[in-house]
């Protein structure tokens, strides 16, 4: 029956999908090799299908039930809205895929070396032809639920569709939020961190469909596939 096979995302792309088959590797989960294909199999695992999709698909895939279990980013499972957090169950988190969510500025800001001084700075531009601050992202809900947390008010969100980092240097905004691993983009697009704007910490995790843990079948390939993992088991 098509509800007996195990529907399993990876990241069909960049760092998290070669740490992401590595890690299966190194627990003896051998993928069928699929070429060019973003369909394929675990070779050594009965009734599945592998799914090659974006990282923010998979969890969107996972809470609308068309897969069962994936790997993708905290982040990216926080950026989600609560209807898909809460239908989404973190198995465990792994140790790699490694980043901050953060807020940064250009460097000439002097001026702006915290929240409180970049709250400051944005009644600023309420007398420009921004009408406010705009801070570009990829994370609006992350970011806005940051800022208000910090009694930051006068700004308004950017949608970034690609290189946030050059959006203050083009015009599109003064500030941005973006996802970093290491600082060494940001420094080198003349951005700096400010002292109190991490955001969030996040790494890659296995996520799971609560839904799938309700159905028997499932949840007994499911708790088969996870062992292998190595990964502590958690009450569900």
């Amino acid at each position: 029956m098509k509800n007996q096979i195990l529907k399993i995302g990876i990241p069909s792309k960049g760092r998290l999908k070669d740490q992401s088959l590595l890690l299966l590797k190194k627990n003896k989960i051998t993928i069928r090799n699929s070429k060019r294909s973003y369909i394929s199999e675990v070779k050594n695992f009965k009734n599945n299908e592998v799914i090659f999709s974006h990282a923010r698909e998979i969890i969107e895939r996972i809470a609308g039930g068309s897969l069962d279990v994936g790997i993708s980013g905290f982040d990216l499972l926080r950026e989600a809205l609560p209807g898909v957090q809460k239908k989404v169950k973190i198995y465990t988190r792994l140790k790699f895929g490694f980043a901050n969510l953060v807020v940064a500025v250009p460097n000439d800001w002097i001026d702006v070396q915290t929240i409180a001084d970049l709250e400051e700075i944005s009644f600023n531009f309420k007398d420009k032809y921004t009408g406010k601050l705009r801070i570009a992202t990829k994370y609006p809900n992350l970011t806005n639920e940051f800022l208000t947390s910090k009694g930051v008010t006068q700004y308004k969100i950017v949608n970034s569709l690609g290189a946030t980092e050059i959006y203050p240097f083009t015009n599109q905004s003064e500030v941005i939020t973006d996802i970093t691993s290491s600082g060494a983009t940001l420094k080198a697009n003349k951005l700096r961190i400010l002292s109190d704007g991490l955001i969030l910490k996040s790494s890659a995790c296995v996520l799971v469909s609560k839904q799938s843990f309700k159905e028997s079948n499932k949840k007994k390939l499911l708790l088969s596939l996870l062992k292998r993992l190595k990964t502590e088991t958690i009450s569900f």
